[in-house]
């Protein structure tokens, strides 16, 4: 007898929080949630490594929080036109990050078919990226996820549209430990909220986000933490 696989529907997968390197990204953790982020692993495709942690709570039952930074004593796999996830060759990006530490710059949505989700998206002209494969042993199992990035890195209407991401049959929240910080909201402001708009209800994911209009893109999100509420704004670079 075969056991089904358990499909998901669309939510919040994760949220990116981009440091300029991973000791600067667990002290700014330390600082301003009050935890030590302990989980993580390197993305050689990329040349990038992270730190991860469990903000699931009653609104997103499957989400966590990733610090992410270039790995610098990698190189990244891909090719040498192409740039990494999430902006992060971005110079102005990383100008900023550099001079005013770690910052939420991005979110992730999980789909149960990232090729169908990217369909979707093409009627609205969004071109969400390539899918391409990845995974990372962990010592509970091996994590195994296709994802959408493009050539050029971007993440798209200022980080507000999300990158799609669809796992295997590994979770990383099903071995991360309860860490005492929950994602209770996400809020998107775009200039362009309509399309905004539209874009997350063909993807499924406009029930785990409000969103309005505003003059630039922005991503704020409120999670309780040992240190109680705590929000998180992107600040637009350039």
């Amino acid at each position: 007898m075969t056991t089904a696989i358990a499909v998901h529907p669309p939510c919040v997968d994760h949220l990116v929080v981009l440091a300029p390197d991973l000791p600067t990204g667990a002290a700014w953790c330390e600082r301003t949630l009050g935890i030590t982020p302990t989980a993580g692993g390197e993305h050689p495709l990329m040349g990038t490594h992270n730190r991860i942690f469990n903000v699931s709570g009653p609104a997103h039952p499957r989400a966590y929080l990733e610090i992410i930074a270039i790995n610098t004593a990698s190189v990244p796999a891909i090719p040498a036109s192409a740039r990494r996830w999430f902006d992060m060759d971005d110079v102005a990006l990383q100008q900023q990050v550099t001079e005013q530490g770690p910052q939420l710059i991005h979110w992730v949505a999980a789909v149960p078919d990232v090729a169908q989700a990217c369909a979707d998206l093409a009627p609205l002209g969004i071109e969400r990226g390539a899918i391409i494969t990845a995974s990372r042993p962990t010592p509970n199992g091996l994590l195994q996820w296709q994802i959408t990035v493009r050539d050029d890195g971007q993440r798209l209407m200022g980080g507000c549209l999300p990158t799609l991401i669809q796992w295997g049959d590994v979770h990383p929240c099903d071995s991360l430990a309860a860490s005492g910080v929950h994602l209770q909201q996400l809020r998107l402001e775009h200039p362009q909220a309509a399309t905004l708009q539209a874009a997350c209800d063909a993807l499924g994911v406009a029930h785990a986000a409000a969103i309005g209009a505003g003059d630039v893109p922005r991503i704020t999100v409120e999670l309780g933490t040992p240190h109680g509420p705590v929000t998180l704004t992107s600040i637009a670079a350039g």
